[in-house]
């Protein structure tokens, strides 16, 4: 697969039915291997060994009601009382991180209401602080450590 702006891992692939899976280490399962499957893994990775995130406190695939329709987010982080701090939203590494890409996690967030949306399309990384108070949110310069969400 692509070599991407994350640090590398033991990654376990396996074939089913002819097709290539990956380990999903939040969900426990084996998931098709996509481009942006392997985004999700990597960066995932990077959260648990960098960035202090617990592994408990992340879900992939998490499903929201918005106007009406069932969308999914691509991972929900959560504090320890399982209120939702950050949405994260993957791309191939081949697509580029568009307006259109934040309008789409903007849309999640409708629901969600967290304080972070993040973006990665493995290569580029993208995270934003919203204000809720003045309306306003600040493009940051790193992705947080785990310990700084919520301050």
């Amino acid at each position: 697969m692509l070599s991407l702006n994350l640090p590398t891992f033991v990654v376990n692939i396996a074939e089913k039915e002819g097709k290539r899976m990956i380990l999903d280490i939040v969900r426990r399962k084996y998931v098709a291997l996509t481009p942006e499957e392997w985004v999700r893994q990597h960066f995932v990775n990077y959260l648990f060994t960098t960035k202090g995130f617990p592994h408990e406190l992340l879900a992939n695939e998490v499903s929201i009601k918005l106007n009406n329709t069932s969308k999914r987010c691509d991972t929900v982080v959560y504090n320890r009382f399982l209120i939702p701090l950050m949405i994260i939203e993957y791309k191939a590494p081949h697509i580029e991180i568009t307006k259109e890409v934040f309008d789409q996690i903007a849309r999640y967030n409708m629901a969600l209401k967290v304080e972070y949306l993040t973006v990665s399309n493995g290569i580029h990384h993208f995270c934003c602080k919203i204000n809720y108070n003045s309306q306003t949110y600040t493009f940051l310069e790193d992705i947080p450590e785990y310990t700084d969400l919520g301050k």
